[in-house]
């Protein structure tokens, strides 16, 4: 596995692992199961169940034409769409774990899910996807042609880490959050505040502890109650795990 370095925005070195080829192919592979799957079921419907291949017969060719469109276009948007709705994932992204990001660290949006669905067409369509392996086993964060165009990469989930490197931490019950804006920030903001948070304290770096701390506050729109830089970020890791748990 390849490390790849992503700079955020307040120039503070992040670093994950790049997914393999491996394991971008096996989600590849899961996902055209699905879908293929739901073109034979659409197929069984359509002629053996409901018997409508005469009715289709009937009709003249840009009819034809245009019921297949409608009913396929499932097929053509499922990575769009299961990438926008689970933050970057499809099924087969999630059952091999791995994640769309963007290269400055944060989270990918509509746009760029809509140019890396796009270049699925010279990525995946030419030459039976080899367009997509040569440019992600040659290029330094293993990318693909869409996700050079759109900025992103894709990680790997599976990094053998315990609960002081992932977002959670460790609340009791009796727990009473401070700060309910947190839920504005994702799943992957506070894990890029906590990895960093952890590295400024190790190195005594108070800057980029007083950089996080001004962030949070411009995104979340909240006030640091505390006083204190670090203790703040702490209760903010807290209090998100706080709500998203109980949500």
């Amino acid at each position: 596995m390849s490390e790849l370095s992503i700079n955020t925005t307040q120039n503070v070195k992040i670093n994950f692992i790049a997914a393999t080829p491996g394991e971008r192919m096996g989600a590849y592979f899961i996902d055209l199961g699905i879908k293929i799957s739901y073109v034979i079921v659409v197929l069984l419907i359509i002629f053996s169940w409901l018997n409508l291949g005469q009715a289709l017969d009937s009709l003249d060719m840009w009819s034809r034409a245009a019921v297949f469109i409608v009913l396929f276009i499932p097929w053509m948007i499922y990575s769009l769409t299961l990438e926008s709705i689970f933050e970057g994932q499809s099924f087969g992204k999630k059952l091999v774990k791995i994640k769309v990001v963007k290269i400055d660290g944060y989270q990918a949006g509509f746009g760029d899910y809509l140019m890396r669905w796009f270049f699925r067409i010279i990525d995946f369509s030419s030459f039976y996807g080899l367009v997509a392996l040569i440019t992600i086993i040659s290029s330094k964060k293993a990318q693909r042609l869409g996700d050079m165009v759109a900025g992103t990469a894709v990680i790997t989930l599976k990094n053998k880490i315990n609960i002081s490197h992932t977002i959670l931490e460790e609340i009791g019950d009796a727990y009473v959050p401070t700060y309910p804006l947190v839920i504005k920030l994702s799943d992957n903001d506070m894990r890029i505040i906590k990895e960093t948070f952890h590295r400024a304290v190790a190195k005594n770096d108070h800057e980029i502890i007083y950089k996080l701390v001004a962030k949070i506050e411009s995104v979340a729109g909240i006030k640091n109650q505390s006083g204190n830089n670090s203790d703040f970020i702490r209760v903010v890791l807290k209090d998100y795990n706080f709500y998203t748990q109980h949500m």
